[in-house]
């Protein structure tokens, strides 16, 4: 069907040997047009599955009531809709769908447009009080509107302002709309992550064909597919096509006299108004508030089988976000007050990314920042507010209210100035940073950083500055990662390798990092030598930047000097043959040999799953002391998708001064006290840095009290994608789009120190349920069509380590293994056609298992595991 338009289309510009008429009705006659409206809705790739097809059928008439004596192509025309039907075309058999008198009687209103040179200039209406049949009457104007234009322009009509590109030949008019362009009333949201939101393609073109001034036939066809970028099997598939076609003409009623339209409109019978062409979006129910009552009512019952990760927990916590926004203050502040306090943060969990007023305000009054106990829950509200997808200002002040308050826990104001700059981040890239509310939390984190008095200080700033990724930071970022050494300067170094690499391949970043590399002007730490090495391979390379790092290798120990090659290595063997252009010559390669004979440090990725739209790889990036000990391991999963990349989980374990305290004399640990900590990103978002130890007592102490118990490290529900968007067609029908991705993560630790077999075991174990949920809804007063489409899946991954201490270097092993993962598909088609009172649905779909499996690591490593398993079984029979 659209391509045939195109064909024609084409086929008529190719004779654009003149200019087509100004097209206009003349006096004193009456025009009787055929008008149809297809309308087709599928889900998107499913073949399998029946599309809804209906057919809108209709006989036009339009008159002239005046026109401009001076301007003759300035007209009031009369445009009245009878014999209208609905036709629904899903089967084989074509059923007539029943339309009801008080809907029948809004349709036969007549309504009058302005029309100046093809253009349409205003819509005057006789108060109907159905909007959904008034978008139908003004999605029938606008087909009228061509104008014989060549070139691109501006043009209103019922979906929006919008840029449109005219082409004209002798007796045709031909019109593409440039969708993207349109200009619409503010609704809905979107996705801040690119690779967890919404592919969305559209085209819209259109004819007039005209027999001197007189419209003959117009099509209109647009068609719009969306999909989700991590399933696109998750989609819908939308197509309408309007056409007009000229029946009969016949003698008609004499054209009023008057000098203005306010003149000619006061002579009518019926009284007309002005109203608006373009079309507003309907006001849409988004909750249920029995299903609030039921909430209060089962809590108790609810909490003992409330396990965050369960499938069952994730969809009960999108159902509690679309009641809470709803909800009114007072509802949601008496749930959170009488909820058991195992249930209360996954209430705050669903209050914060409901963000509506009420439940934001119920937030502020229930949530006091100065008492003690709140702690765990303050905490929860803040990471809570750091995950949400689209974030409000309303939110933002909400967290800096209760930061500029008194807080009886300084970890919580750690935690708080951490997410405020992923807010900030997120609002900025939502096209908000110049809001005032947003400038002034930039402000503020820019003067938290300047003002910062000791290292710690400053390095919580650092990290917020890293959440919020804002070009204009990295001055700031250059300077201290310059001006410091230590964990300040790795800590701005590490905000820099947060952004895009487009961003830093400018000289004024490639200089300071050069300057860190090679100590230019002042000595640095090995750890932050490295790191700027590091960001440097993260960059844009060039030939002058690939012999800068090798330049720096050869003032480097080995193992940091293998680390950086190999990462450069494994940076050139990805984009070999794409957008690296830049050769790797002889000497490379031979100091590469040369280096990697020796160390152990190393880096390597491999794929954990792959679709046609995504795939998904874990990597490990391990770097060792010279006597053997693991300084840095940095494990990630990371996607890939449509050109966009996003870290969905990153772990830093790092160690500093072990060497002295494993009795090693002649190590260079740079005088660091023997500390353990470890740092993550999880869904592109920096949490707060955990220490483990810090000097040897400290060390002790834990291991003597240590349980060998699971810590939590995440545990809560979030709704990872929030996607909502309004589709105003040509035809005047109205397309709605939700797409909602609920998580739910449970990830927990646990360190097993055994002095007795001098061993040190760590395990994380990742639990996680995820409900993807598309839906796209088409709406008018005669009918309801729904496609739904959900996916869901529930897996475990665990990774493990064992580090046996005796011995030099010392021996270690990594595991990576997934649990058996179940998932289900299904996919739902719904027809409501309200006058009949009928309802047709059609649901199909489908469970499967991904059976569970090891992931391997390199081959050194292997062997290693091998080697430690086989003296555990050893030992064991002993």
């Amino acid at each position: 069907m659209a391509g045939s338009l195109l064909l024609l289309i084409v086929c008529c510009l190719t004779l654009d040997t003149s200019f087509s008429e100004v097209p206009s009705f003349e006096p004193n006659t009456s025009y009787e047009y055929h008008y149809t409206v297809d309308t087709f809705v599928a889900h998107y790739g499913q073949s399998a599955m029946p599309a809804s097809r209906l057919q809108m059928r209709a006989t036009i008439e339009t008159s002239l009531l005046w026109r401009n004596k001076a301007q003759p192509h300035e007209q009031l025309v009369r445009l009245q809709v009878k014999d209208f039907t609905l036709h629904n075309k899903s089967s084989d058999v074509t059923e007539y769908a029943a339309i009801n008198a008080e809907m029948r009687s809004c349709l036969d209103a007549p309504i009058i447009y302005h029309w100046s040179s093809g253009k349409v200039l205003g819509l005057y209406s006789t108060g109907e009080n159905d909007s959904l049949i008034l978008d139908i009457k003004r999605g029938l104007v606008s087909l009228f509107q061509f104008q014989p234009l060549s070139g691109t322009h501006l043009e209103e009509d019922v979906s929006g302002r919008c840029q449109v590109t005219y082409n004209t030949s002798e007796d045709f008019i031909s019109k593409t709309k440039d969708v993207n362009s349109c200009i619409t009333s503010q609704f809905g949201y979107g996705s801040d992550y690119k690779a967890l939101g919404v592919s969305w393609k559209s085209a819209t073109v259109g004819y007039m064909s005209l027999n001197g001034s007189t419209c003959l036939k117009v099509v209109s066809e647009e068609n719009h597919n969306l999909s989700a970028s991590l399933r696109s099997k998750l989609g819908v598939q939308v197509t309408s096509r309007q056409q007009i076609e000229l029946i009969s003409s016949k003698p008609g009623s004499p054209e009023i006299q008057g000098e203005s339209i306010v003149q000619v409109l006061g002579q009518l019978q019926e009284k007309f108004h002005r109203t608006e062409l373009i079309s507003h979006p309907r006001e849409r129910t988004t909750g249920n508030q029995t299903l609030l009552k039921r909430y209060q009512e089962t809590a108790k019952r609810k909490m003992k089988k409330l396990v965050f990760s369960k499938l069952s927990t994730v969809r009960y916590f999108r159902n509690a976000v679309h009641t809470l926004r709803s909800a009114k203050k007072m509802e949601v502040l008496q749930l959170l007050k009488t909820a058991s306090s195992e249930l209360v943060p996954f209430f705050i969990d669903a209050a914060v990314a409901a963000q509506s007023p009420a439940a934001l305000g119920a937030l502020s009054d229930f949530l006091d920042f100065s008492k003690k106990k709140q702690t765990r829950l303050q905490e929860k509200f803040l990471y809570s507010a750091a995950f949400t997808p689209h974030p409000t200002t309303e939110l933002l002040n909400l967290v800096l209210r209760k930061l500029k308050g008194k807080i009886s826990e300084p970890a919580v104001m750690e935690t708080g100035i951490i997410i405020t700059g992923a807010i900030v981040g997120k609002l900025c890239r939502m096209d908000l940073c110049e809001d005032e509310d947003v400038e002034l939390a930039k402000a503020t984190l820019l003067e938290g950083l300047n003002n910062a008095e000791d290292e710690t200080e400053m390095k919580l700033y650092l990290l917020s500055l890293k959440n919020a990724q804002l070009p204009e930071t990295l001055p700031a970022l250059l300077q201290y990662a310059a001006e410091h050494t230590g964990a300040v300067c790795s800590t701005a170094l590490s905000a820099l390798q947060a952004f895009p690499a487009e961003i830093l391949s400018t000289e004024e970043v490639k200089d300071t990092l050069k300057q860190i590399l090679h100590q230019t002007h002042e000595d640095y730490d090995k750890r932050s030598r490295i790191m700027a090495g590091e960001t440097l391979l993260s960059v844009d390379l060039s030939m002058e930047d690939l012999n800068s790092i090798s330049t720096a290798l050869e003032n480097m120990d080995k193992e940091s000097a293998k680390s950086l090659l190999s990462k450069l290595h494994h940076k050139l063997r990805l984009h070999h043959g794409t957008t690296m252009k830049i050769p790797l010559n002889n000497t490379y390669l031979n100091d590469f040999q040369r280096i990697t004979q020796a160390g152990r440090s190393t880096v390597f990725s491999g794929v954990l799953s792959a679709t046609n739209e995504t795939v998904s790889t874990y990597g490990l990036d391990l770097l060792f002391s010279e006597a053997g000990l693991l300084k840095r391991s940095i494990s990630d999963i990371t996607l890939y998708n449509d050109n966009h990349q996003f870290k969905a989980m990153q772990v830093f374990f790092e160690a500093q001064g072990l060497e002295a305290l494993m009795g090693d004399e002649e190590a260079d640990s740079e005088g660091e006290d023997a500390t353990v900590g470890m740092s993550a990103v999880l869904l592109g978002i920096q949490l707060r840095p955990v220490v483990f130890f810090s000097g040897y007592m400290d060390l002790v102490s834990k291991v003597f009290s240590s349980s060998g118990e699971s810590t939590n490290v995440v545990r809560g529900n979030i709704l990872l994608v929030d996607y909502l968007q309004w589709l105003p067609l040509q035809s005047g029908l109205q397309v709605y789009v939700q797409y909602q991705g609920a998580l739910g993560l449970d990830i927990t630790s646990k360190i097993d120190i055994s002095i007795w077999d001098q061993q040190a075991k760590t395990n994380i174990d990742t639990k996680a349920g995820l409900v993807l949920d598309f839906m796209a809804e088409v709406h008018t007063s005669f009918f309801h069509v729904s496609m739904k489409a959900v996916t869901d899946a529930e897996t475990s991954v665990h990774l493990d380590s064992t580090l046996q201490v005796a011995g030099s270097p010392m021996p270690m092993c990594l595991e990576l293994r997934q649990d058996n993962m179940p998932y289900r598909e299904t996919f739902i088609l719904t027809e409501t056609f309200p006058a009949s009172n009928t309802t047709q649905t059609v649901r199909k779909g489908r469970t499967s298992t991904l059976w569970g499996r090891d992931f391997p690591f390199h081959k050194a490593n292997s062997e290693m595991c091998r080697t430690l398993k086989d003296a555990e079984d050893i030992s064991t029979l002993l």
